[in-house]
């Protein structure tokens, strides 16, 4: 090891990310070095003297051991008086080495020592505002470090700082509605930056079954870990299905990548992949001293060396953001894995399989501890006991116990609490689409539905009688028809794999069931929708043809964060799909959705007619105290961007 890992390494690696935050209560993700002693204290807007001011409990953070020098810290905390609404509320955090001599004793460093780029100009701490309701938000999916696109959350790091001196340009808050890391798509120079972070922050490793390898230690030193990890499951006729599934990504004609191959396998590697797309920090510590390559693998490497330098480059103003901004998240399937529990086959040929339950298992650990848990932690207060005791099993030999890591991922495939609701004005309700699927009983290789029937009743049990809701569905609930059009003729003919055959109305059992819903007498009477997943930002205004004034509902689409569709191929998608399903087209009654008036805005900026808008970014949306959008935008990552008026019919 170089000179400049000997180095002592910051107190504080990764955070502090701002998450489930309320007037009376705080949550915020932190990874330190070693486990550390965390004093809170915040500021009331104009005031030098703190407003709450103590040491942090044992009961308000929880500590999770991932390595020797890395310890995951889960900051919750109830205030016994509550914060003010519409006001700028600094925090700041000061840490010490709980595990050194005297460590109560140690003297503090705070935010603006150890992580000056999370705080604005002239600021010393983070800060946030608490707004009395949901008035503007920004959302957005799939942020691949990779794409050559520039970061989205870096624009809206510029959105913040013009809000400085006008709290009405600052958003209440950000949904990140799917893929915020990308498990199964990852690039020669970040994989090699996750292997030398593990080795770095000594993270700990697993014993591996049903491989060509037998622990993750092997697995970074095999030499088929670079761009060829499908050589690892054993060559034999039962692993074929699991080939495709899981390295199966050069295969697609559409988003061909032969990042596929570098599917991430081990816990470390992903808590290592979380660590370097949320903190500049850690890529301080990373050799980026590239691995041997072939040649042509080689070529591919230092091709995506220069779009990782460029995400690196915005990381710092990406987690300021995250350190400003109350943000909430929800899975998709590259958070784990591409096409996850796409159909009842698919889960059966990967749940069976020692290797692919593993690798799965392993991406919804991390989602526990980077993703989930800050959105509702009392939702995981009955698992967490478990994670903590498979950190534990290996803080003695580096490994993670067997059989208790078995054990965590069997309770974790059953966990039915990833969804969460927010009691904001108006109501925020986050569907998990991914884990409570509705199979298909007459063929188990079709696409199964987003929600199972009782999902969806408790989705309508808990918006029925409100005025408005925001719903985060990360597959649009109304899709660009010619696309959905051709993933069900690539359904019939048994190859929905090839074309992500994924939404709402593939499954006919869940698309009657979620059309019922917002033709209830009682539904709300306002739907704002709000999706991601497709790599195109759009728009649609929907109606009930026999009802038109109620419910009102708007779907909202912004994709990616950092991700692009193929635009050549983006025109004529949108092209074609203008001429076969304009509003007055008789093809609009063979859809499921022939009952429903669906209207598309077009987006400024855009030739006539347009109706997709193809550039990373974020979607910004303004809401009336009623819960109804006045303005819906889409933020170009690098500048600029589009609003979408509304059509004639409903100005």
């Amino acid at each position: 090891m170089s000179d400049q890992f000997r180095q002592p390494l910051p107190p504080v690696l990764a955070g502090p990310l701002l998450r489930h935050t309320t007037c009376d209560r705080l949550t915020l993700w932190l990874v330190g070095s070693c486990s550390l002693n965390l004093r809170l204290r915040l500021y009331l807007e104009n005031s030098g003297e703190p407003w709450f001011d103590r040491l942090l409990t044992e009961k308000e953070v929880i500590r999770v051991r991932i390595g020797a020098s890395a310890c995951l810290h889960l900051i919750d905390i109830e205030l016994d008086d509550a914060l003010p609404a519409n006001t700028r509320i600094g925090y700041d955090l000061g840490v010490s080495n709980a595990e050194s001599p005297g460590a109560a004793d140690g003297e503090d460093s705070w935010i603006a020592d150890w992580a000056p780029h999370l705080c604005m100009p002239g600021a010393t701490r983070p800060d946030f505002v608490l707004k009395g309701r949901v008035d503007r938000l920004i959302h957005g999916s799939c942020r691949r470090p990779h794409s050559p696109a520039a970061d989205g959350l870096v624009r809206v790091d510029e959105m913040l700082l013009e809000a400085r001196s006008d709290l009405a340009k600052q958003p209440t808050l950000m949904l990140m509605t799917g893929d915020q890391i990308y498990a199964d798509d990852v690039a020669g120079p970040m994989l090699r930056a996750i292997h030398s972070l593990i080795d770095c922050l000594g993270l700990y490793d697993e014993v591996l079954t049903g491989s060509s390898v037998s622990d993750s230690t092997e697995l970074r030193d095999n030499p088929d870990t670079y761009f060829h990890r499908e050589k690892l499951l054993p060559d034999i006729r039962s692993n074929e299905a699991l080939l495709e599934r899981f390295f199966g990504g050069v295969r697609k004609p559409v988003f061909t990548t032969a990042s596929a191959h570098n599917h991430l396998i081990s816990l470390n590697e992903v808590m290592a992949m979380y660590l370097l797309v949320w903190s500049p920090v850690c890529w301080r510590l990373v050799s980026s001293e590239q691995p041997t390559l072939s040649r042509e693998d080689e070529a591919v490497y230092q091709q995506q060396q220069v779009a990782i330098d460029a995400f690196v480059a915005g990381l710092p103003l990406a987690s300021r953001t995250l350190a400003h901004l109350p943000t909430y998240m929800i899975f998709d399937d590259h958070d784990v894995t591409d096409d996850w529990n796409l159909s009842a086959i698919w889960e059966s040929t990967t749940y069976e399989h020692p290797f692919s339950r593993r690798i799965v298992g392993n991406a919804l650990i991390a989602y526990l501890l980077c993703q989930g848990w800050g959105n509702s932690p009392d939702a995981f207060g009955d698992i967490m006991p478990a994670l903590q005791k498979l950190a534990t099993s290996a803080e003695q030999g580096a490994v993670f116990d067997q059989t208790r890591q078995d054990q965590l991922i069997d309770e974790l495939l059953q966990f039915e609490q990833w969804h969460y609701s927010l009691q904001t004005s108006p109501r925020i309700v986050v569907l998990d689409t991914r884990t409570r699927r509705w199979r298909s009983e007459l063929n188990r290789a079709r696409p199964s539905g987003l929600l199972d029937w009782e999902a969806l009743t408790e989705f309508q049990q808990d918006i029925m009688g409100e005025k408005a809701v925001i719903v985060v569905s990360p597959a649009p609930m109304f899709g660009v028809k010619l696309i959905e059009a051709i993933q069900s003729v690539f359904t019939f003919f048994g190859k929905s794999l090839v074309v992500d055959a994924e939404n709402w109305m593939a499954h006919r059992g869940a698309a009657s069931v979620l059309l019922n819903i917002f033709r209830h007498s009682r539904t709300p009477e306002t739907f704002v929708i709000l999706s991601g997943d497709v790599h195109y930002s759009f728009v649609y205004d929907v109606r009930l043809r026999h009802r038109p004034d109620r419910p009102r509902i708007w779907q909202i689409t912004s994709s990616g964060i950092k991700n692009e569709f193929p635009h050549t191929l983006m025109e004529w998608l949108d092209r074609i799909n203008r001429w076969l399903y304009a509003p007055w087209s008789p093809l609009n009654w063979f859809t499921k959705r022939r009952r429903m008036r669906v209207t598309p805005r077009e987006p400024e900026g855009r030739e006539a007619g347009e109706r997709l808008w193809n550039a990373a970014g974020v979607g910004m949306v303004q809401l009336d105290d009623q819960g109804v959008p006045t303005k819906i935008e889409q933020l170009n990552s690098r500048s600029g961007g589009t609003q979408f008026p509304p059509p004639e019919r409903y100005r």
